[in-house]
Protein backbone atom coordinates (compact mmCIF):
# COMPACT_ATOMS: atom_id res chain seq x y z
CA UNK A 1 0.00 0.00 0.00
CA UNK A 2 1.34 3.39 -0.95
CA UNK A 3 0.49 7.23 0.47
CA UNK A 4 -1.95 8.01 -1.61
CA UNK A 5 -3.94 4.51 -0.14
CA UNK A 6 -3.18 2.78 -3.70
CA UNK A 7 -2.57 -1.18 -3.59
CA UNK A 8 0.06 -2.57 -6.37
CA UNK A 9 -0.92 -5.55 -8.05
CA UNK A 10 0.57 -7.33 -10.46
CA UNK A 11 -1.00 -9.48 -13.44
CA UNK A 12 0.37 -13.20 -14.44
CA UNK A 13 2.23 -12.89 -17.58
CA UNK A 14 1.60 -15.43 -20.52
CA UNK A 15 2.19 -18.98 -19.66
CA UNK A 16 1.71 -18.80 -16.40
CA UNK A 17 -1.11 -20.38 -14.44
CA UNK A 18 -4.23 -18.05 -14.42
CA UNK A 19 -2.21 -15.76 -16.92
CA UNK A 20 -3.86 -12.33 -17.46
CA UNK A 21 -4.96 -12.13 -13.99
CA UNK A 22 -4.64 -9.54 -11.23
CA UNK A 23 -3.40 -10.43 -8.08
CA UNK A 24 -1.63 -9.21 -4.57
CA UNK A 25 2.60 -9.98 -4.90
CA UNK A 26 4.02 -12.87 -2.93
CA UNK A 27 4.45 -16.30 -3.61
CA UNK A 28 4.87 -20.08 -2.11
CA UNK A 29 6.40 -20.74 1.45
CA UNK A 30 9.36 -22.50 0.79
CA UNK A 31 10.18 -25.71 3.60
CA UNK A 32 11.54 -23.65 6.52
CA UNK A 33 10.58 -20.49 6.16
CA UNK A 34 7.92 -18.57 7.90
CA UNK A 35 4.84 -16.76 6.00
CA UNK A 36 6.30 -13.30 6.60
CA UNK A 37 10.22 -14.68 5.60
CA UNK A 38 8.60 -16.22 2.38
CA UNK A 39 6.93 -13.00 1.40
CA UNK A 40 9.91 -10.70 1.98
CA UNK A 41 11.96 -13.09 -0.15
CA UNK A 42 9.08 -12.93 -3.27
CA UNK A 43 8.83 -9.23 -3.29
CA UNK A 44 12.47 -8.97 -3.66
CA UNK A 45 12.96 -11.86 -6.40
CA UNK A 46 9.86 -10.49 -7.92
CA UNK A 47 9.95 -6.93 -7.69
CA UNK A 48 13.11 -6.12 -6.51
CA UNK A 49 12.04 -4.66 -2.98
CA UNK A 50 13.73 -5.13 0.03
CA UNK A 51 11.31 -5.13 2.83
CA UNK A 52 11.52 -6.51 6.95
CA UNK A 53 9.46 -8.73 8.44
CA UNK A 54 8.81 -6.49 11.09
CA UNK A 55 7.34 -3.98 8.95
CA UNK A 56 4.66 -6.86 7.65
CA UNK A 57 0.77 -6.01 9.61
CA UNK A 58 -1.10 -9.01 9.17
CA UNK A 59 -4.53 -8.15 7.56
CA UNK A 60 -6.67 -11.61 6.92
CA UNK A 61 -6.25 -14.86 5.09
CA UNK A 62 -8.07 -16.31 1.99
CA UNK A 63 -8.94 -19.98 2.04
CA UNK A 64 -9.98 -21.66 -1.13
CA UNK A 65 -9.77 -25.26 -2.91
CA UNK A 66 -8.66 -25.36 -6.51
CA UNK A 67 -8.99 -28.37 -8.47
CA UNK A 68 -5.06 -29.30 -7.92
CA UNK A 69 -4.72 -27.86 -4.26
CA UNK A 70 -6.46 -26.01 -1.34
CA UNK A 71 -4.74 -22.61 -1.08
CA UNK A 72 -4.36 -20.99 2.48
CA UNK A 73 -3.04 -17.71 2.15
CA UNK A 74 -2.10 -14.73 4.69
CA UNK A 75 -2.44 -11.34 3.63
CA UNK A 76 -0.28 -8.68 4.62
CA UNK A 77 0.12 -5.02 4.79
CA UNK A 78 3.28 -3.21 4.33
CA UNK A 79 3.87 -0.16 4.19
CA UNK A 80 7.31 0.79 4.39
CA UNK A 81 9.95 -0.93 2.09
CA UNK A 82 13.09 0.15 0.01
CA UNK A 83 13.05 0.55 -3.67
CA UNK A 84 10.69 0.70 -6.51
CA UNK A 85 8.94 -1.87 -7.78
CA UNK A 86 9.91 -3.02 -11.05
CA UNK A 87 8.53 -6.16 -12.61
CA UNK A 88 11.32 -8.60 -12.84
CA UNK A 89 8.82 -11.63 -13.93
CA UNK A 90 7.15 -10.29 -17.04
CA UNK A 91 4.47 -9.15 -15.35
CA UNK A 92 2.41 -6.01 -15.70
CA UNK A 93 2.17 -4.02 -12.24
CA UNK A 94 -0.68 -1.49 -11.36
CA UNK A 95 -1.12 1.07 -8.05
CA UNK A 96 -4.82 0.68 -7.96
CA UNK A 97 -7.60 1.89 -5.73
CA UNK A 98 -10.44 -0.30 -4.05
CA UNK A 99 -12.67 1.54 -6.77
CA UNK A 100 -11.44 -0.53 -9.36
CA UNK A 101 -10.97 -3.99 -7.91
CA UNK A 102 -14.29 -5.09 -8.87
CA UNK A 103 -13.45 -4.15 -12.81
CA UNK A 104 -10.20 -6.48 -12.67
CA UNK A 105 -10.32 -9.79 -13.38
CA UNK A 106 -8.52 -11.49 -10.26
CA UNK A 107 -7.70 -15.21 -8.98
CA UNK A 108 -10.99 -16.89 -6.86
CA UNK A 109 -8.94 -16.77 -3.73
CA UNK A 110 -8.18 -13.00 -3.85
CA UNK A 111 -11.55 -12.07 -5.23
CA UNK A 112 -12.97 -12.09 -1.63
CA UNK A 113 -10.18 -10.39 -0.04
CA UNK A 114 -12.13 -6.99 -1.74
CA UNK A 115 -14.19 -5.98 1.43
CA UNK A 116 -11.00 -6.29 3.74
CA UNK A 117 -8.74 -3.94 1.33
CA UNK A 118 -11.73 -1.43 1.05
CA UNK A 119 -12.04 -1.05 4.68
CA UNK A 120 -8.38 -1.03 5.03
CA UNK A 121 -8.05 1.70 2.94
CA UNK A 122 -11.22 3.50 4.18
CA UNK A 123 -9.71 3.89 7.57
Amino acid sequence: MNAEARLLLTRRPPGKPMAGLWELPGGKVEQGETPEAALVRELAEELGLVAEPADLEPLTFASHGYDAMHLLMPVFVLRRWIGEPRPRELQELAWVSTAQLDALAMPAADRPLTPHLRALLSA
